[in-house]
Order: structure tokens, then C-alpha cells, then sequence
């Protein structure tokens, strides 16, 4: 830890005010703000935005430490701050985190190249955490204030670092080099991104090879001739070479593709040959892969271990948001990056949305991409091709310019305003727009055009978290054990289609749905998937037998409407049976074949061959109630009784499952062949211990839409339940009951969040709005308020509303925008 003292004297600046406070965090942000009084706000002086500007609203909100390039004119409005004084607060804030990064020994990773450092970043962790304390890059911090803000999190307790740096122009990987201090570098590859401001390719090269100048190690892809015929610019004790080419190398990688997976195969110079699998099959991961993979061998990691390790990787989320668009259209929203590499990834992500077969483009001029213009474009128009896009809609003089390139649909404007003015949001229906624009075509004005209209309130659904939390559980399991994933009720409110998409991308073996129009609107979104329908409605029975959807079947008089349907829709003779689920009664009597109608059920079974049994199963009444485990000992002996009746008797293969999320976690004997997993995949764990390894996916946020001030005696809201016994402040924010805030919280039995603080609501919840209290904190109309996320954990805004997370969920309404991001 630092006083503001010590920093200053560490970045040799002139202090102005009280100076002994420890500071715990650094802001660049004002948004940002937390831990107030133990921060430290680098006022940074950008192309859009000074930090100077916002250091009053700070102050306000309790910030008393400033590094500053001009103290404010009326610093006697400031009497207990601090404030730093440096000629330059980016250098300031390098200087700093390379002094903190000198007070480590650790062995640390740096990481550089023009794409596939974050998943190289990540996919280590991935690899490494289970030995090692990680610090790493959040995100993808790796510009000149990323990176100082990465080293920062150093802490005594970490024992290794990963940290990615990326650079646009000559001059900055020098200082990046000094705050990373990478042992360990890695380059992934040289693409043509930001090539414009470097004299050719070999000099990028040669600037990013600066960050490995003090390393011991350097890993690189010996098949980039750049890379390969400029290391020897680089002062490095060991040089580590791969290739697919060359086998003069360190390893030679053979690589043979499968449909799903890809098998790698190393030989040492040694002729030690090694192999392991990755579940992927595009080359951006395969080469990923393979540097996580030799970054590990040269750590000391067995093979046998990285191999068991490298097929649990998971994908590392890209910066998309995804939303429903006007006329039932989906927006696909991606202004990160303009390069070739990165709109090829946002096609791929556009191509796994699967619920239109119409796909759309908006594309800006591509900058910063070191390419001849009519070259660029032409490859530009290839890969819209290769990757199936329908229609293009190009913004910019330069695309426009190379139009003739283009064979597909195709619309051409110079600028994103003459596009609103023009086209704006007509000939847009049942289709998948992709928006990439660089930053400068302010293409969030087009998001904004096409993205359906609703009000401020949003269910925002972190995809990355999904995913994590998917991955948590299948560690816990065999490595034979499937999963069936709950997306019944809209997925707990997250949105059906959404999630059902991740989760056939992740691979999960089964869905299950409510209803059988639930099951049927997936498949005609494009998902492929096995889906098990839990309440199977007569009048559903044949939609469900055209669209591939398997029942659950849980009484004789169930079963026998069911065969009559599939005899009804099966031609005599077609030897085709359908698949169904068997649901056991164990203890829960809700639904489900009593012990005593097995027998029966056998024969009817038997004498029917038009239905299968794809899977017999239970359901625990109380797998997350330790004072309940004798009752959920006695459902797993019975169900395990029960199963082996069924199966014993119909002589083909059927699955059994029981556990559900909380089941997953406390009953690993009972695991059978396949487990479903329902609210843990949203981040709800069973207890605090289990909580700890889990994402919350879901943030419910809103905003301020007026503030006003009341005097005492009067009144908020209906009924006047709240009278004011002193002057103060109040918020109205746009969410209600119709919106799914309950009304319980009338009157201080609930709380928002306002920058971090809770505020609570005055008055009676009402149908479309509440108000709060914001008599002791700082905020403005439009400020945004959170009803539950991060710092306010759904399990307590559940507990709160005297309820579950389960409810929390499924009562968001559907005017409820929902937003997903991956990042």
C-alpha cells in the first residue's frame, strides 16, 4: 500500500493539501468511482474527454485524491483534497505501475501480437489457475493506460502475472515494456492492424519486439516471417520456436481437423512427439491453442496434464451486444475494432445466431488496415461472400469507391447521416444485422435506429457469465456425464432463443422447455439441439412430433394420448418410434409413475414400439436443504430402484438423470448419465462457499427520470403511504410492478443503487415507476440506477423481496428490454 505522499515522490510530483491518505485503488473513470476515500483519479487529458473537467463531481462523490497536469482555479472548493501535480498524468501513471511491478519477483507473462492476445491471455489463466494465484489484464486492457492499470492489481499474494500489450504507434511498447517486465513474452502473429503508422511491416515488427528486451524467454510462431527474421533484435536468454511448416524447429506441429475438435500433434527437436485435443476448429483458436500449449510445456506442465486440461477450455467472449431490433429484427452491435481480423470474427458470431436465415451488414471504411484500398476491399467482398451475408449496406467514401467489388445486395452511402436521412430504419424484416463501424462513423446513432423501442428499464444478460458458470458445473462432473440445460420460463427470464444459442454453441447435450410452443419456437430460431418438453399439453402433441420435441410422460392416461397421436402422424410400417421421458414419483408428488404402476408401464411399453424411452428421471424436493438430506438420500434409492426396474426390462440403452443445480453440488454419487442444470447457469449458487466460484449473469438496471425536492408533511405516491418528516430529495425511476419490482419493497423494505449507495424506495411501488430517497447522495436525471447486479447480489434483492432468485427472474416482464453482451 501507498500514501498519496509516497506516490507523489514516486512520480516526482508537487503536492498541493493533505497527504497522507492510503490509497487503495486508481480511477481513470468518474463513473467509476469506488472505495472513494482510498482512491486515486488520474485526471487524463483524451481526445474527447479531460479529466480535469469532472474533478467536482468527484469530490462530491467523495474522491479526495487527484494527479492532475493544472490544479482547479478555485482549489480553496477543495479543502481536504490532495492533489498531485505532474507534467503529463499518462506518464505519471506508467511511472507508477512500473515502480509497483519492480516491488515483485514473480514470474510474469507478456503477451503482445496483432489478434489472439486476449484469448491467449485468458485461456492461460484457464490452464494455469488451478496451481497458480493469477493476476492478468482485465478485459483486454493493453493500450498505455490498460496496462498500467493491469500491474497495478499486483498483490504479495499473486505468484503469476499475464499481461497483454498492443500498440498503434512507434515509441509505445518501450514504455509498456517497463511496466510489464515480462520473464515469460509471447507473440501470436502480425497482422496488417495499425500498419499505416509504421514505416513498413518489419518495423511494427521490431516495435513490438521491445517488449521482450529483459525476458528470459521468448515463445513465437517461427511461420510469420517477420517475426522469425527480427528476433534477433531482441536481448532474450532463450528463443522458443513452433511451426506447422518447418520442422527445423523447437516443435512441429502437425494438425488434423474433426468435426467438432482438432487434434494437435508436437514433435520436439528431441523427437519427443506429444498430442492433445482442443474442442475447437477454427485456425484463430488452433493457434491460440498451440501457444497456450507451448507456454505450458516450457513452465514444466506434463503432457498428460495439458492434455486433460486443454479439452476444458472454453471460448473467451467477444465485445458484441446483441439485441431485438425493429420488425423482428436482431442487432448485432460491434464497434470495438475495424480490421479484417476482427470483422471476421463478428461474422462467425453472426453466423451462430441462427433464427434468421436473412444476415445483413453495416460497414463503415475499415481504418488503420495497411492495405491498399482496392486490395483491402476486394478481400472485404470475398469474406462477405465466403461467410454468407445477404445484403451489405457500405458508409464511407472509400468502400464506396471499390463498390463494384461487391456481387452481393448492396447499398452505398457517405456518411452515417446521409444513411439515417436516406434509408434510416426502412427495408429492415426478419433479418440479422450486423453493425461494425470504426469509432469515428458514429454508428451508435444506427444501434440506436434499429434497435427495438422500449423504456430505460433493461435486463442486461452477461453471456461470458453464462458460460463460466456452464463450465463450473461440468467440472464438477464426470467426464461421462451430460448435461440438460433448463431454458424453461423464457430461461429464467433471460430470454429463450438468447441463451438456448450459447448453450448449443458451449455443446450442452439436451434443453428442456416448459411447453411445447416454447420447444417450437427454438427450432424455428435454428436450434438443433434434443429438447424435452416438461408439460406436454394434448393439444401441443402433434407440433411437438413435426418438430423433433421429445415429452415428458408422466401418467398412463399421458402416455396412451401420446401414443395415439404418433400412430396418428406415422405412416404404417415406418419403423420410426419417437423419443420420450419417463418421469418417476420419488417423493415430491407433483408428477410422475407411482412405484406400484412400473409393471404396467413395462408392458404398455413393450406392446408399443412407436415410442422409445430416451430417459427415465426424478426430481429432488430438497437438494439444497442440508436438514432435508436423509429425505433426498431416500428419492436417490428410490429413483435408483425404480430406474433399474425400467430399464432392466425394455433392452436398449436409456439415460437417467435427478440432480438439478443444487443436486450437482451436493450429491455427486447420484450423477447417473446426465444432470440438468437450471438456475446455477445465471450465477445462484447453493451456499456462500459455492457462490464464491459462480458469475451473477443478470443486472437489472434503469434510470432517474426526474428528482425533486419535498418539504416535510407532504406526501410520495398512492395512498400516501410515505410522509416526509424532513425536507428531502427523491427520485422517481421508470420501473414497477408491471415490470416485476415487487410491490413488498413499498415504503423502505427495498433499495436501488446510485453509484454504488442504496437508496430506498419511498412510497408505494407503482405499476410503471417507484421513487426513491436521495437525500444523502450525489446524483442527476439520467444517472443510472441499479435494481439488482454485482453490487447488489439477486440472492439479496431476492431475500429482500421475502422470495427466490427463481421468481426475481421469471416475473421480469417482457416490456423488460433485454440486452446481452459478450465481452
Amino acid at each position: 500500500m501507498y500514501t498519496s505522499r509516497q506516490i507523489a515522490e514516486i512520480i516526482q510530483g508537487s503536492v498541493t493539501g493533505k497527504s497522507d491518505t492510503t490509497i487503495l485503488s486508481i480511477i481513470i473513470d468518474s463513473r467509476s468511482a469506488s472505495s472513494a476515500g482510498n482512491a486515486l483519479f488520474f485526471a487524463i487529458k483524451g481526445e474527447r474527454q479531460d479529466g480535469h473537467k469532472f474533478i467536482a463531481e468527484l469530490y462530491e462523490k467523495g474522491v479526495r485524491n487527484f494527479v492532475v497536469e493544472q490544479n482547479p482555479e478555485q482549489i480553496a472548493n477543495y479543502p481536504d483534497a490532495c492533489f498531485i501535480k505532474v507534467a503529463d498524468t499518462i506518464s505519471a501513471l506508467q511511472q507508477l505501475a512500473a515502480y509497483h511491478r519492480r516491488q515483485f519477483t514473480i514470474p510474469v507473462i507478456g503477451i503482445t501480437g496483432s489478434n489472439g492476445k486476449t484469448v491467449v491471455k485468458e485461456w492461460l489463466f484457464q490452464l494455469l489457475r488451478e496451481d497458480k494465484n493469477i493476476v492478468r489484464s482485465p478485459k483486454s486492457y493493453n493500450s498505455q493506460v490498460g496496462v498500467p492499470l493491469s500491474v497495478w492489481q499486483l498483490r504479495p499474494e499473486n505468484e503469476l502475472g499475464i499481461f497483454e500489450a498492443g500498440i498503434s504507434k512507434p515509441g509505445e511498447m518501450g514504455k509498456l515494456a517497463a511496466i510489464i517486465q515480462p520473464t515469460i513474452g509471447l507473440i501470436t502473429n502480425l497482422r496488417e492492424a495499425h500498419d499505416e503508422n509504421f514505416q513498413n511491416h518489419s518495423h511494427k515488427t521490431l516495435e513490438k519486439l521491445k517488449l521482450f528486451n529483459q525476458a528470459t524467454t521468448l515463445i513465437y510462431c517461427a511461420d510469420y516471417p517477420d517475426i522469425a527474421n527480427n528476433t534477433g533484435s531482441v536481448t532474450c536468454h532463450e528463443f522458443v520456436r513452433w511451426s506447422k511448416i518447418n520442422p527445423n524447429v523447437d516443435y512441429f506441429i502437425r494438425i488434423k481437423k474433426n468435426e467438432k475438435d482438432t487434434l494437435l500433434e508436437s514433435t520436439s527437436q528431441s523427437g519427443t512427439r506429444s498430442t492433445i485435443t482442443i474442442p475447437f476448429t477454427d485456425e484463430g483458436s488452433i493457434e491460440n491453442a498451440i501457444h497456450c500449449w507451448i507456454v505450458l510445456l516450457r513452465l514444466g506442465y506434463e503432457n498428460d496434464l495439458i492434455r486433460t486440461r486443454m479439452l476444458n477450455l472454453i471460448p473467451v467472449a467477444m465485445r458484441l451486444e446483441m439485441k431485438e431490433g425493429i420488425n423482428n429484427c436482431l442487432i448485432i452491435n460491434d464497434s470495438y475494432n475495424s480490421d479484417l481480423g476482427s470483422l471476421t470474427i463478428a461474422l462467425d458470431f453472426l453466423n451462430q445466431q441462427k433464427q434468421h436465415i436473412k444476415k445483413t451488414i453495416i460497414l463503415s471504411d475499415i481504418l488503420q488496415s495497411g492495405k491498399e484500398e482496392t486490395i483491402l476491399y476486394k478481400e472485404v467482398a470475398q469474406l462477405l461472400e465466403t461467410k454468407g451475408i445477404h445484403r451489405l449496406i457500405g458508409i464511407g467514401k472509400s468502400i464506396e469507391r471499390q463498390s463494384h467489388y461487391f456481387t452481393i445486395d448492396k447499398h452505398f452511402f457517405e456518411s452515417t447521416e446521409q444513411f439515417l436521412q436516406v434509408f434510416g430504419g426502412q427495408g429492415f424484416q426478419n433479418e440479422a444485422i450486423l453493425i461494425k463501424g470504426a469509432r469515428t462513423f458514429g454508428f451508435e446513432q444506427i444501434a440506436r435506429q434499429l434497435q427495438q423501442k422500449s423504456h430505460e428499464t433493461v435486463l442486461e444478460i452477461n453471456l461470458n457469465a453464462v458460460v463460466h458458470n456452464l463450465n463450473y458445473f461440468r467440472s464438477r462432473l464426470k467426464p461421462t456425464t451430460k448435461v440438460m440445460a433448463m431454458v424453461k420460463a423464457s430461461s429464467y427470464g433471460s430470454g429463450s432463443y438468447e441463451i438456448a444459442n450459447i448453450l448449443q454453441f458451449q455443446h450442452v447435450d439436451y434443453l428442456a422447455v416448459a411447453y411445447g410452443d416454447e420447444g417450437v419456437e427454438l427450432r424455428k430460431a435454428g436450434i438443433t439441439l434434443p429438447i424435452m418438453v416438461m408439460n406436454p399439453e394434448e393439444q401441443s402433441y402433434d407440433a411437438m412430433i413435426e418438430h423433433g420435441l421429445e415429452p415428458e410422460i408422466f401418467s398412463m392416461r399421458i402416455i396412451r394420448l401420446f401414443n395415439e397421436a404418433v400412430r396418428r402422424r406415422l405412416p404404417p410400417g415406418s419403423g420410426r418410434s419417437i423419443p420420450i421421458h419417463l418421469k418417476l414419483e420419488t417423493g415430491m408428488h407433483r408428477l410422475g409413475f407411482e412405484e406400484e404402476e412400473l409393471e404396467q408401464l413395462i408392458v404398455f411399453l413393450k406392446e408399443n414400439k412407436t415410442i422409445q424411452v430416451r430417459s427415465v428421471f426424478s426430481h429432488l424436493s430438497s437438494a439444497d436443504d442440508v436438514s432435508q438430506d436423509d429425505f433426498t438420500q431416500n428419492q436417490i434409492a428410490r429413483f435408483d430402484r425404480m430406474r433399474e426396474i425400467i430399464i432392466s426390462e425394455l433392452g436398449y440403452p436409456v439415460l437417467s438423470h435427478l440432480l438439478n443445480s443444487a443436486g450437482i453440488s451436493r450429491f455427486s454419487q447420484a450423477q447417473f448419465d446426465m444432470v440438468r442444470l437450471g438456475i446455477g447457469l445465471y450465477g445462484i449458487g447453493w451456499d456462500e462457499k459455492e457462490q464464491k466460484h459462480l458469475e451473477f449473469a443478470n443486472t437489472l438496471k434503469t434510470t432517474i427520470s426526474q428528482i425533486k425536492t419535498i418539504q416535510a408533511g407532504e406526501s410520495v405516491g398512492y395512498n400516501r403511504s410515505y410522509i416526509a418528516k424532513k425536507a428531502m430529495c427523491i427520485a422517481t425511476v421508470p420501473i414497477g410492478y408491471a415490470d416485476g419490482l415487487s410491490r413488498k419493497l413499498s415504503n423502505g423494505k427495498g433499495r436501488l443503487l446510485i453509484n454504488g449507495i442504496a437508496a430506498p424506495i419511498v412510497g408505494n411501488v407503482c405499476m410503471d415507476m417507484c421513487m426513491i430517497d436521495i437525500s444523502t447522495l450525489s446524483a442527476k436525471e439520467g444517472d443510472e440506477v441499479i435494481v439488482f447486479g454485482k453490487e447488489y447480489p439477486i440472492t439479496q434483492f431476492a431475500k429482500d423481496c421475502e422470495t427466490i432468485p427463481y421468481e426475481i427472474l421469471t416475473a421480469i416482464s417482457r416490456r423488460v428490454k433485454r440486452v446481452y453482451y459478450q465481452e
